[in-house]
């Protein structure tokens, strides 16, 4: 995208305002790529963590899949997952702050004796998986965001500051020339004068 621009004084001054505010908000956005760039390393490898965690308690109950069968359907749901929201680099992100689940009444004597120890295994295993899935959207806000701070510190060191400069210079040779031809035509002009006069 060309930068328009008019040869006035006018425009000058708005471009140098403009070039200003470019210059200024460039180390502020760099150093906001930078943190998220961190960030999202962080968030990466804590989602890394959750999974493996995930992944240790599925193949440590994994002998013990044929007797999940005798659980009843439905004995453990998920009524509610309640998240905060925190910012890191200026950007919101999901944290979870605690989920919780309805147990549907059952009979001790009914069934097997390690129900009461399956229950708590389940209810580890989906705070585990939601904790997993909000840890992943954590990682793809950021990401996001990185990626838009990385575009806009590209737009303004490669594109914008650098048309910025080179309207000004252009604008501010212009007048110059245009003081210059000024200048001389009144030389000439009192030279025309002066002849007149003398003869």
């Amino acid at each position: 995208m060309a930068l328009n621009f008019q040869y006035n004084k006018t425009y000058l001054q708005q471009l140098n305002k403009g070039l200003k505010v470019r210059e200024n908000a460039l180390p502020t956005l760099v150093a906001k790529e930078s943190a998220l760039r961190l960030e999202v390393k962080k968030a990466k490898e804590q989602a890394a963590s959750i999974e493996q965690d995930l992944q240790k308690q599925y193949t440590a109950h994994s002998s013990t899949h044929c007797l999940w069968k005798e659980l009843p359907a439905n004995l453990v749901k998920v009524t509610s997952v309640a998240t905060d929201i925190r910012k890191i680099a200026g950007v919101k992100t999901p944290v979870l702050r605690e989920v919780n689940f309805d147990l549907q009444r059952y009979s001790a004597f009914s069934l097997p004796a390690w129900v009461p120890s399956g229950v708590e295994i389940l209810k580890s295993l989906a705070s585990l998986k939601i904790s997993l899935d909000l840890a992943k959207k954590k990682v793809e806000i950021l990401e996001f965001a990185r990626k838009k701070t990385t575009q806009k510190v590209n737009l303004y060191e490669k594109v914008q500051i650098p048309e910025y400069k080179e309207a000004i210079r252009r604008i501010k040779r212009f007048l110059e020339d245009e003081e210059n031809l000024s200048k001389s035509s009144q030389k000439i002009l009192k030279a025309k004068i002066a002849e007149t006069e003398a003869a």
